[in-house]
């Protein structure tokens, strides 16, 4: 036995788990870059401190790779709404907070965009598979609806607000920020990149969430 193998055996018996986060953290970064089908495991490999044996072993293929690739890129995000602890905070600094955080996280993690941009691109057809991200996102807009039910029983949201819906929109501003910048750039400049104007936007994005959401004055 070569004393390569008995390297990777070490890893599988002493560390497993952080064996398949470092090739997860790895594939997120190459199935962003170059796709599903543009995606090869041999590079995958050189780039972990593992084999291709070894991937197909935890992952069995490389969709299944993929697969938990993409879950691994959505649990980031969730995970990161947790830490939070919204449900403490006053609902207009909570709802302030979690949109803050959702631009910043989608700005600080393109591979995050591009992972879902290349899903789509396949219809959703593996995340739709996914029982683990369906879970994740159903507690994400639980997490907002609590949100919404507070400020309604406070009387600072607006009745009737749909926690969907409302993800939805703050989803869809922090998104575009990251999938349209090169063509946005290319076409009016990358002014509106620089820190002190994404810094602005932020905050504008936090202020026309809070403004559509508020309740109508009496």
């Amino acid at each position: 036995m070569t004393m390569t193998a008995d390297s990777e055996r070490r890893s599988w018996t002493q560390n497993p788990d952080a064996v398949k986060r470092d090739i997860l953290t790895v594939a997120v970064s190459e199935f962003a870059a170059n796709g599903l089908s543009g995606t090869r495991v041999d590079t995958i490999a050189s780039r972990t401190r593992t084999s291709k044996r070894m991937i197909y072993y935890y992952f069995g293929d490389k969709l299944g790779l993929y697969t938990r690739a993409l879950e691994a890129a959505y649990l980031k995000v969730r995970e990161g709404e947790a830490k939070l602890d919204l449900d403490h905070l006053p609902p207009k600094e909570a709802l302030a907070r979690l949109v803050a955080f959702t631009f910043d996280h989608h700005r600080n993690n393109p591979d995050f965009i591009r992972m879902v941009m290349i899903e789509n691109i396949h219809n959703a057809e593996h995340l739709a598979a996914s029982q683990a991200i369906r879970d994740m996102n159903v507690a994400a807009i639980d997490k907002l609806a609590r949100i919404c039910r507070r400020g309604e029983d406070e009387g600072v949201f607006r009745a009737g607000m749909d926690p969907l819906a409302l993800h939805w929109q703050i989803s869809a501003i922090s998104f575009f920020n990251v999938s349209n910048r090169p063509t946005f750039s290319a076409i009016f400049g990358t002014d509106l990149f620089e820190d002190e104007a994404q810094a602005h936007l932020r905050q504008q994005t936090v202020e026309t969430i809070l403004a559509m959401v508020a309740a109508p004055p009496r």
